[in-house]
Parts: structure tokens; sequence; C-alpha cells
């Protein structure tokens, strides 16, 4: 085993937007400098909520890779690859989900959350209830030393390592227990002051042209206390002011303050400050984005080789787990 080894995927939703970039995105290029980092796109998991519409996956994994290819994530420093092109995923979730307690499934903090927050959706099913299990197989078949997760991803990594640890006890030591590699995610909110979300309408993808990130912006709720330009306002109370501390830089930032406190800067040009930082931030990384995108096998490529070196380290975990079963 790798003691330097990462494993972090995602599920391929489409086009990313800035809560993506900040939450996740930034952390990987980071990661990916000090580590032995495997990236995936989580197609599987994606069959957990939206069995019944998979037009769309395909389509949403190149969008979503060219987004990590354009921000800098490098498979020639990770490994990048599509969860279903490596097999040992599903086998080892089969494996696992004989020896998983239905008890510890029910009792994940997210199972009731998500079925209230998706009632459109019949997600009474045995993926829906077991996806821990498939996350554990995601992990745990690289034997990865640790996995990046926010505070309020503990609960979901220590099924993880409660699995891992039924079966070597069970069969033998195989599995180490992956640690949680805390990380910061910022607080990214989008247009109308709820969690930037492609399902809520408020999202500024990182495919977006300057454009359309200017109009997004203008669209952002400021300080609802503040009805007139004439008042005095208070940036703590503005949604939109949330984004200048990733945006703008703290000397900008003070006369913004001071500006909105004093009634001289309006919200109206505070947020084209906002939009006018965004476009020059983005501009390199967006311009990448298309220039990859006029390359329709780069993709491919980068999952195809991306799969097959993932399903090398994979087949020789399998095969220690086989032989511990002893079957």
């Amino acid at each position: 085993m790798s003691n330097n080894r990462i494993v972090s995927g995602m599920r391929p939703t489409g086009k990313l937007h800035l809560g993506h970039y900040h939450g996740v995105l930034s952390n990987w290029l980071e990661l990916q400098r000090n580590f032995e980092c495997f990236f995936f796109a989580a197609d599987w998991h994606s069959l957990t909520t939206e069995y019944a519409t998979t037009d769309g996956i395909k389509d949403n994994i190149r969008e979503m890779v060219l987004d990590w290819l354009a921000f800098g994530i490098d498979p020639e420093q990770s490994v990048i690859f599509e969860q279903s092109r490596v097999p040992q995923h599903a086998e080892l979730n089969l494996i696992l989900g004989m020896i998983t307690p239905v008890s510890w499934l029910e009792r994940n903090p997210t199972y009731k959350e998500m079925q209230e927050n998706l009632s459109t959706k019949d997600l009474s099913t045995f993926g829906f209830l077991g996806y821990p299990v498939l996350m554990a197989s995601d992990i745990i078949v690289y034997k990865a030393a640790r996995v990046p997760v926010g505070q309020d991803q503990i609960p979901h990594l220590e099924i993880t390592r409660e699995i891992a640890r039924r079966f070597n006890y069970l069969y033998g030591e195989v599995f180490p227990e992956p640690a949680a590699l805390l990380t910061e995610t910022p607080k990214v909110l989008g247009t109308d002051g709820r969690k930037m979300s492609k399902s809520y309408g408020n999202a500024i993808f990182l495919s977006d042209d300057a454009e359309e990130t200017r109009k997004k912006v203008m669209t952002y709720v400021t300080d609802t206390q503040r009805p007139f330009k004439k008042d005095p306002g208070e940036p703590d109370r503005c949604i939109a002011f949330t984004l200048h501390s990733l945006y703008v830089d703290q000397a900008k930032r003070e006369e913004i303050v001071a500006g909105c406190r004093s009634a001289q800067l309006g919200c109206v040009d505070c947020k084209k400050i906002l939009a006018q930082a965004m476009v020059e931030t983005l501009a390199p990384l967006r311009a990448k984005r298309v220039e990859l995108a006029e390359k329709p096998d780069l993709v491919t490529e980068v999952l195809a080789e991306g799969s097959r070196k993932a399903e090398v380290v994979a087949r020789q975990t399998m095969e220690e787990a086989r032989a511990a079963l002893k079957v």
C-alpha cells in the first residue's frame, strides 16, 4: 500500500459551478502536488438517484472532466478515471455487501435526509440504501490512506472504516482503514442566497462566458435591509459580498466595506466590481476549457488511460481479497 494515496470522486451532474471549484477542485489541485491521487467520475453512484434518467450521464462525464482538466487536474500527475470502467469496484461492492449489517446503512445520516429532499424520486431501492458500501469499495479497493472530506462527511467515512474493519476481522488484514483528511470548504452561495446548485438555477458555471457571468452576478441578492443607495449598508448582511473574499483583494474589499457602510457605494457598483474581478480571474481557465473542448477525443483518451492504470491497482487488491476469502 502507498501511505501517500488519496481517492476522491465526483458524481457526473454536468458542467461544474463555482461551488465545485472552490469546494472540491481547488483542494484537488493542492492534493495532486503532494499525494498519489486517484480522481474518478462516479457514474455508478449517479444511478443511486438517477437510475430512471440515464441518457445524459455520458455527456455529463465529458463536461465534468473537461472542467477538471481546464482547471488544472493533470492526468500526468493524477489518475483520472471512470468508475464503471474498473469492474473491481462492483466486485468488491458485492462482497462487502454480504458482510455489512443493514442497521449500519439505515443509520447513515443522509439516508432519510436525501429521501426527504428528493421526494419526487423513488429512492426506496437496494442501491440507494447500499450506496455507502459502494463508496467503501471505491476507497479501499485502492487501499487509500486518506480521503479528503469536510467535517459533515466524517460519518460517511466512518462507515467505510467500519466495513474495512469487519472484513479484516472476518478474513484477515487486507484493507487499511482510511483516515479523514479534513478540508476547509468555502461557503459559496448562489444568486438567490441558497447553496449554489444547478438544480436551484442559481449557479455560475465554470464554462460560462464573461457576459453570462456578469449578468448572473448582477442578479445576486444584496443587503435586503438597504432599500436605497442613500441608506448605509452592511456587507455582513450581503449575499453577494460572500464572494468578494474569493475574488477581490483585501485592500479593495476594505474600500468596499467603507463605501457600503457610509452609503458612498451602491450595491450595483459593488456587484460590478465583483463581476469584473471574477471575469479576470476565471478568464485563463475558461480559455483553456474552450481549447480543450475542441479536442473531441481528449476526455475519452484520458479516461481510458486512467481507468487502465486504476484497474491495475484494483486488480491486485482483489486478488488479495479473494485469497483472504478463500473463494
